[in-house]
């Protein structure tokens, strides 16, 4: 069964001239799958990650997300799912600057009422012990897992990624994606799978990921999936 599962899902800006940033779509993404939308810039990319997180509304179509028909939320609502169902990762972490990273993380969790484990949420990212440190003390890659962690403290079914390799060298690069990688798919006994969606450009986080769906000009043209996974530190960075 599909974790999400889009139908005509598009989006139009503009009233006498419309743009099209994405043309009636059909998808469906399982949990415990790791995802790649890759394009062109303009293709369509960031703004189908957006309709499925529910930061941004349709002009068309429908996407059912968690048990939700998205479209037929209120704000109130889809405010509720943005927080409790979905983990969100960007290219510039986000962090907030004046709260140390283990505040970082516990925010997430309280706002979704979670009892994560701060610290072993830091650890699993290997940051342990950095709890206590600002993010100007870290590095770009370790405060990419923070921000990882932080997404992760509300246990979300989905976690939806915006280039989150892109400002970061190849080495944590590497180290972001094998995270993002084991996110899907936990240790038994662990929380459930979940869904993960990596919007990038670079290749060999392609090539690490499950499926590779292509976008341009607003339409996925390749669904590309049922290969092997490259192991991360073979995809060819």
């Amino acid at each position: 069964m599909s974790l999400v599962e889009t139908q005509g899902l598009a989006r139009a800006y503009g009233r006498e001239i419309k743009t099209h940033a994405l043309r009636p779509t059909d998808l469906a993404l399982a949990a415990g799958e790791v995802v790649a939308i890759v394009g062109p810039s303009g293709s369509g990319k960031t703004t189908l990650l957006n309709l499925i997180g529910g930061l941004d509304r349709p002009s068309a179509g429908t996407v059912r997300s968690c048990g939700m028909d998205l479209e037929r939320l209120d704000d109130v609502s889809l405010g509720e799912y943005r927080r409790l169902k979905v983990g969100f990762v960007f290219q510039f972490f986000n962090l907030v600057d004046t709260l140390t990273a283990g505040e970082n993380v516990a925010l997430a969790r309280d706002l979704a009422g979670g009892s994560a484990d701060v610290p072993a949420l830091l650890g699993a990212v290997g940051l342990a012990g950095k709890e206590d440190r600002f993010p100007a003390e870290l590095s770009g890659g370790e405060q990419q897992r923070v921000a990882i962690a932080r997404a992760l403290a509300k246990d979300p079914p989905l976690l939806l990624c915006d280039e989150p390799t892109g400002a970061l060298d190849v080495e944590a690069g590497k180290q972001v994606l094998e995270l993002l990688v084991a996110a899907a798919r936990p240790p038994a006994g662990a929380q459930e799978r979940r869904a993960v969606v990596v919007v990038t450009h670079n290749l060999a986080v392609a090539a690490a990921c499950d499926r590779v769906l292509r976008l341009r000009d607003g339409a996925v043209v390749a669904d590309e999936r049922g290969g092997a996974r490259v192991p991360v530190a073979d995809a060819g960075w």
